[in-house]
């Protein structure tokens, strides 16, 4: 969750685990006394005075840090390395790379496993923490000496870099999972709504290097304007394993709570927990709505700034509108949590929808009408803006959606609540995107254009020019590809299209709906 630090007296009571919210909504007492571990005369002079301990801040730090290492190669995967591979490959093989973000929308599928392997003299989350950040590690100092030659020649090596960072996501996506169930015995139940603060710090910080960071260092005009080394991927790559190895050695050194076990934990009644929570109506109905909510915006977020780039948009300054925006972020999540509270959690990610999809049609027509260079100044202004009002709005939906996960939350469910919340809220983020990459090759119409100068060379010409090996071969020719339909304005027409009849069938109207229907009744009954 993207959430930015409140004082106490403004933590939000939606944001605290259902456990909490039920315990405080009923007996304010007895919530402190299991928190503090005080008598009842000393309850009440406590309950708004208490502050974080040193040891639950030096947690959140640990959190935030946990967070961030997984945020690094996340912004690698889904930021920087598709606008450096998108010059060597067409969208129908960039497609083929962004399937390597699928295994962190997949997670819910081995999460159980975290939960019931593990070695008792390490630590549940520490027997899997440990080992994951030294193969995360690993991974990217390999990465660190073959990286450049690979990006270098993607068409060669495209199916060796998407398994490697196939792998290095699932190894993160795990870490997720232990993360997570780390994060509920490393606070008190008084400052758990800390957590998605520390979420939402770690990952963005993490996204923000890999993504405006990297690409801006890495840029060779960049680094000849300020007289600096250029970043190189291996570099970046070698920065990430040392941030990883460091991890590991603090976690050596941190003490994990024992936390006492309540019923069976194998791993066959885990997954007959998580089975049963699935078998939930409201479960499945709120599942359904995780995984078409963002189909509005698919054709926006992985092909609009793409396509700016290929109009003229420099790197340096798409780092510069991400950098600026990156603070807003962390306001929006602080918003959300405001607009969330109460018992309408999903106020806040319904009244978003409008202005995110007027700003998915204005993105468009940015795209359309984006001026050749040199850009001007208030080009640069206007998509500061933009990016600016667009990253405040998908922070909000973000963040007021996963305000509603946490109040619905069952606590018996435990972890599996949140993690299948979260498994399907990003797989509906990543399932489209393969096919609206895919949808922007298929629906593209370009030929090259020859100035033929005898019927034999006219014969020669490629009807299409469409894929890498069409335009190379028309350039060969001393022709030009002219694109008499740009295959980016039919999806992002028909994502845009499909969205809003969702919203106003089936979104808006369900999401009312499950709202209304009161915490206890989404919650697994004991047989």
């Amino acid at each position: 969750m993207r959430i930015a630090p409140l004082d106490d007296a403004e933590v939000e009571l939606s944001l605290l685990s259902p456990h909490a919210r039920e315990e405080s909504e009923s007996s304010s007492e007895t919530l402190v006394v299991e928190d503090i571990d005080v008598d009842e005369e000393s309850v009440k002079p406590v309950l708004k005075k208490r502050r974080a301990t040193w040891k639950e801040k030096k947690g959140m730090i640990l959190l935030t840090c946990l967070f961030l290492s997984q945020g690094v190669p996340l912004g690698l995967v889904t930021g920087s390395l598709p606008f450096l591979l998108r010059s060597r490959l067409t969208y129908s093989q960039l497609a083929t790379f962004s399937l390597c973000a699928y295994p962190y929308s997949l997670k819910l599928l081995w999460s159980p496993l975290v939960d019931a392997l593990y070695f008792p003299s390490i630590g549940r989350r520490k027997s899997w923490l440990m080992p994951l950040q030294l193969l995360s590690g690993t991974i990217m100092l390999i990465l660190s000496f073959y990286g450049d030659h690979m990006l270098d020649n993607a068409v060669d090596y495209l199916y060796v870099l998407t398994a490697a960072f196939t792998f290095l996501i699932m190894t993160i996506a795990t870490q997720d999972i232990a993360v997570d169930g780390w994060a509920l015995t490393l606070l008190s139940e008084r400052h758990k709504s800390y957590i998605p603060t520390c979420q939402t710090i770690g990952l963005s910080t993490g996204s923000l290097l890999s993504y405006t960071g990297f690409l801006a260092f890495n840029s060779e005009t960049f680094a000849a304007k300020y007289h600096i080394p250029r970043l190189t991927l291996g570099a970046y790559c070698m920065f990430c394993a040392i941030l990883s190895y460091t991890l590991t050695v603090w976690l050596f050194f941190e003490n994990e709570k024992d936390v006492e076990e309540e019923g069976d934990m194998s791993l066959k009644a885990i997954y007959l927990k998580m089975w049963e929570v699935m078998k939930l109506r409201h479960v499945q109905t709120l599942l359904v709505l995780l995984l078409v909510a963002k189909i509005g915006f698919q054709a926006d977020s992985a092909v609009s700034t793409l396509k700016m780039v290929e109009k003229g948009f420099s790197k340096e300054d798409l780092s510069l509108t991400v950098l600026i925006s990156f603070p807003f972020q962390i306001w929006g999540g602080w918003l959300a949590g405001r607009w969330s509270k109460g018992e309408r959690p999903l106020r806040a990610w319904m009244h978003a929808y409008w202005p995110a999809f007027a700003l998915v049609l204005l993105s468009t027509l940015t795209v359309y009408w984006f001026p050749h260079p040199p850009i001007p100044l208030g080009w640069y202004v206007f998509i500061i803006a933009q990016s600016i009002v667009s990253s405040l709005v998908m922070t909000v939906q973000f963040g007021g959606m996963t305000a509603f996960h946490t109040r619905i939350s069952d606590p018996v469910a435990g972890g599996t609540y949140m993690t299948l919340f979260a498994t399907f809220n990003n797989l509906g983020l990543l399932w489209p995107r393969y096919f609206v990459l895919k949808g922007v090759d298929l629906f593209t119409v370009a030929a090259c254009s020859v100035a033929a100068t005898s019927s034999l060379e006219q014969s020669t010409t490629p009807a299409s020019c469409v894929t890498k090996e069409e335009k190379i071969a028309c350039t060969a020719l001393g022709g030009t590809c002219d694109i008499k339909q740009d295959g980016y304005y039919v999806m992002s027409a028909v994502c845009l299209g499909v969205g809003i009849i969702l919203l106003i069938f089936f979104m808006i109207p369900t999401a009312r709906r499950l709202q209304s229907i009161p915490p206890r009744e989404w919650r697994v009954r004991s047989s």
